[in-house]
């Protein structure tokens, strides 16, 4: 899973979009699965995509207005996999029911599932989680990773990058239409001194980490332990704490993804939402 990430007009959608054959470059060739992209190429049927919008018929039901799109393909239809992509985007039985009596939420989903339709080896998403709650932006978080197996592949633009930072396994950060960083979440965070430890005895943990030479336990942050380790490995701070009997459950560094995004794009990011 790749998360496509930067500000306000950096050129996310543009991206997409020219990804997608719907908008011509004005320089530079386009090469996906490595062939080279023209509009109707074949390689596009490789591609699943939700860019701008699935111009849902209120009147049908899910169900049929999946089978209206893949019918308008052109395609055979035991290629559509209907069973597998509902299953993965979880509609179960509100599938049945009319478009007009469908949640937001709903409707995200039901977009998503036809992007999958066909189980292309590539999903290419722009904001999926745009206008969703908490509880349902964590189930198309699980509703992507379900997805990205097999050998498939979901990129996805978004402006939310907490969520990212969980969801994605690789990032592209973009700035006034050029790349500023690319490569694993983890590598574009970068390594930082401070870590929040998840132990099973904090007291004994702390402790421990008294003794150790340069490292500092930082004040209780909402009841976590927070460490500025000073340079100390991270692995061997975690050996310590095991040979002295406490369980470590988690070790995060605390420098998050938009940490890193505002130092590579700039703090006036903040103020345009982070897109």
């Amino acid at each position: 899973m790749v998360g496509l990430l930067g500000p306000n007009g950096a050129g996310k959608t543009t991206t997409l979009r020219v990804l997608m054959g719907l908008t011509q470059p004005t320089a530079g060739e386009i090469y996906v699965f490595g062939r080279r992209l023209v509009p109707g190429s074949p390689v596009l049927s490789r591609i699943g995509a939700l860019v701008e919008g699935p111009g849902f018929l209120p009147h049908l039901s899910g169900l049929d207005n999946l089978k209206a799109y893949w019918r308008a393909t052109g395609r055979p239809w035991e290629d559509a996999r209907f069973d597998a992509a509902l299953e993965i985007a979880g509609l179960g039985d509100s599938v049945h029911r009319k478009i007009k009596n469908y949640s937001h939420g709903m409707r995200q989903r039901l977009a998503i599932a036809q992007a999958m339709l066909g189980l292309p080896e590539l999903l290419v998403l722009d904001e999926p989680t745009d206008g969703l709650d908490p509880p349902q932006i964590a189930e198309m978080r699980r509703v992507l990773q379900r997805y990205a197996t097999d050998g498939r592949a979901v990129l996805v633009s978004s402006h939310l990058l907490a969520e990212v930072e969980q969801t994605c396994t690789h990032a592209v950060v973009v700035n006034k239409g050029r790349i500023v960083a690319s490569g694993p979440v983890e590598e574009i965070v970068g390594e930082s001194p401070s870590v929040l430890f998840d132990v099973s005895d904090p007291v004994a943990a702390r402790a421990v980490l008294d003794r150790l030479h340069g490292v500092r336990v930082l004040p209780e942050s909402d009841g976590q332990l927070v460490v500025d380790t000073n340079g100390t490995a991270r692995s061997e701070v975690v050996a310590e704490l095991v040979r002295a009997g406490v369980g470590v459950d988690r070790v995060v560094p605390r420098r998050r993804l938009e940490d890193a995004f505002l130092a590579l794009v700039g703090e006036n990011s903040r103020g345009s939402g982070d897109r």
